[in-house]
């Protein structure tokens, strides 16, 4: 299996890239259609910090609180991020996701070489680079449930383990009464909150009409948004294939995509 860590060399002057590039920056361009007001940013590995605030009662009992802090280093105080989404791979032989910018740059990138739902996702920057890895959780009685990991796990042995930034949980359709458009939760995994049932986001809305949101849980702050394109351009119908991410200040553009990529696994 193909290393994740180097650029494969479709991707160096290669006829694919030379075709595909200016339809998806025509592509990138309209479908941004200034959603909002974007500027050119570096990329930087996501911030994902598990916090722990500790208080006391009316009792004296000391009491935790767990936050999971998502701090994104690519947007900037006043200004979000627009990127294109195609639910294609660059790579003939692999299914996965092509990421463009509103420059028509790549940004960011997914190849799954396996032809089953594959147990690891792995979100990778235009050079190849691990970003963040994607790992479905092995516990028994446990469905859709996925574990967030920064850069690359690699096998994860006991040694050399690292531990999870967070935890997201497909919603179950008993589960979701009172709130029956929430599709998923994120909150951290680390200490012993773990089982508080503490949720730091929640996902709503719907991933198959490519129509949902990211949302703080404590300020009800819409933070990420899928977005679905309904024109035409050039007589090429975008349909559910190409759609729109928009992030809002202060939120990591690569986090929101790798939600948008469970999404994709818990979903489709």
């Amino acid at each position: 299996m193909p290393s994740n860590s180097s650029t494969p060399k479709i991707f160096k002057n290669s006829p694919v890239t030379t075709t595909m590039f200016p339809f998806l920056k025509s592509l990138s361009r309209t479908v941004h259609g200034e959603q909002c007001n974007e500027e050119q940013q570096p990329e930087y590995l996501p911030k994902i910090i598990p916090t722990v605030r500790r208080t006391h009662d009316a009792a004296g009992h000391r009491q935790e609180e767990e936050n999971l802090i998502v701090k994104g280093g690519a947007v900037k105080p006043g200004t979000c991020k627009s990127l294109t989404v195609w639910r294609k791979s660059l790579l003939v032989s692999c299914k996965g996701f092509t990421v463009i910018d509103s420059n028509g740059n790549l940004a960011y990138r997914v190849d799954n070489y396996t032809r089953h739902r594959p147990q690891e996702v792995v979100l990778m920057d235009a050079t190849g680079k691990s970003v963040l890895t994607l790992r479905r959780q092995k516990k028994l009685g446990i469905l859709g449930n996925w574990l967030v990991y920064e850069g690359e796990v690699g096998s994860n042995t006991i040694k050399s383990r690292k531990k999870p930034l967070c935890c997201v949980r497909k919603q179950m359709n008993a589960l979701s009464n009172a709130r029956s458009r929430i599709l998923a939760s994120v909150s951290s995994c680390s200490g012993s909150l773990r089982s508080s049932g503490k949720r730091d986001f929640v996902i709503e809305g719907s991933y198959a009409n490519r129509s949902c949101k990211v949302v703080e849980e404590e300020s009800l702050e819409v933070v990420a948004e899928v977005r679905r394109k309904e024109e035409m351009v050039r007589g090429v119908a975008f349909g559910l294939e190409v759609f729109v991410l928009v992030v809002q200040p202060g939120f990591d553009v690569g986090f929101a995509m790798a939600l948008v990529l469970l999404l994709d696994q818990m979903f489709s």
